[in-house]
C-alpha cells in the first residue's frame, strides 16, 4: 500500500490549454492551490533557440559525457544488471501503479505526441502512456543492455516498432535538439546521474514551451529518523551494488530550484520499499 502524504484526485481538475500557433500545451494554465506541498518558481524557463541535433552542444558532447558518466562495463555487468532489473522490480512497480496511472493518464496519455524518457531502462512506464500511435518515444538510458527490454515493453505497450527509438546516452547530455519534446518522463533516475542539476538543465532544454517533466524520484528521509541514518550508512555501498543510486539525495529540493516556471510536488511513502521509501512525485512546467 501506497501511503499518500498529499491526495493526486485534485490532478484531476487541471486542464491544458492551446498556444496560439495551435501547439498543445500540456502545462496546465495555473497550478492548484489545495494544501499539498507546493514549489512554485516566480520566473519562467527561458525559452532556447532550435538546434540541429546534429550541431547541439549537447549532441556533439553525448558521447563524451556517456563515457565520462557511464564508463564502459564488462558487456556481461551491463547484461546482469539489466536482467536483474528486469526480474525484480516488479513489486516496487505493483506498489506505485496507482499513482502512475494517475499522473500519466492525466497529464501525457493522448496529449504528448514527442516524449523523452530519461532513464529508461527496461521500460515499465511505456504501458502507462505509450498505447497511442501518435506518438513517438524517445528512451535514453547509458546501459545499451536495456534496449531489448525496453523495445518489448514498447511492444507490448502498443507502440508501433517505428515510433520508438532507444538512444544510449546520460541525462547529462541528452542528444536531440533544443525545444524538440512535448514531455520528459523521468522515474528512478536522478538518484543515479553524476549531476542532478546538469541534469535537469538539460530537461528543460529539450522540452518545448509549455512541456511537461514528469517524475517520481525516491529521496532522503527526513532528518532525525532511523531511516535517514541507514540511509546514510548505506548509501556508499548502495552507489556500488545499484549503479550509482544514492539513498541520502534531496531531489525534490534541486527540481524546485531547476528554473520551471511552476512545479507541483507532493511526498509518498512506499510500505514495501525499505530504504528507499521516501519518495517524490509530480509535474513540472516549461
Amino acid at each position: 500500500m501506497i501511503l499518500l502524504h498529499c491526495s493526486v484526485s485534485s490532478f484531476m481538475s487541471m486542464k491544458t490549454t492551446r498556444s496560439s500557433h495551435n501547439e498543445q500545451l500540456l502545462c496546465p494554465t495555473k497550478l492548484c492551490c489545495c494544501g499539498r506541498r507546493h514549489l512554485i518558481e516566480a520566473a519562467a524557463a527561458t525559452a532556447l533557440l532550435p538546434l540541429n541535433p546534429s550541431t547541439s552542444t549537447a549532441a556533439a558532447d553525448s558521447t563524451t559525457m556517456l563515457n565520462k558518466v557511464h564508463p564502459p562495463r564488462p558487456d556481461w555487468y551491463e547484461e546482469f544488471y539489466a536482467s536483474v532489473m528486469n526480474k525484480t522490480m516488479k513489486s516496487y512497480e505493483a506498489e506505485i501503479a496507482g499513482y502512475k496511472s494517475q499522473l500519466f493518464g492525466n497529464y501525457l496519455k493522448g496529449k504528448a505526441e514527442k516524449v523523452l524518457e530519461i532513464g529508461i531502462g527496461t521500460g515499465p512506464n511505456l504501458n502507462y502512456y505509450a498505447n497511442d500511435t501518435h506518438v513517438q518515444v524517445f528512451g535514453v538510458d547509458p546501459n545499451k543492455k536495456m534496449e531489448k527490454y525496453a523495445q518489448a515493453a514498447a511492444v507490448a505497450a502498443g507502440l508501433p516498432p517505428a515510433n520508438f527509438k532507444f538512444v544510449q546516452a546520460v541525462g547529462e547530455a541528452i542528444p536531440l535538439s533544443d525545444a524538440s519534446v512535448d514531455a520528459v518522463v523521468g522515474t528512478l533516475v536522478l538518484c543515479s546521474v553524476k549531476d542532478v542539476d546538469m541534469t535537469l538543465q538539460e530537461v528543460r532544454r529539450v522540452l518545448k514551451p509549455g512541456g511537461i517533466y514528469l517524475f517520481v524520484e525516491h529521496v532522503a528521509a527526513k532528518d532525525g529518523t532511523s531511516l535517514k541514518f541507514w540511509q546514510s550508512v548505506l548509501d556508499p555501498l548502495q552507489q556500488i551494488v545499484a549503479d550509482g543510486c544514492h539513498l541520502t539525495r534531496e531531489i525534490g529540493k534541486n527540481i524546485s530550484e531547476a528554473g520551471f516556471s511552476g512545479v507541483d510536488l507532493s511526498m509518498a511513502l512506499l510500505s514495501n520499499a525499505s530504504l528507499i521509501s521516501p519518495h517524490v512525485y509530480g509535474i513540472a512546467c516549461k
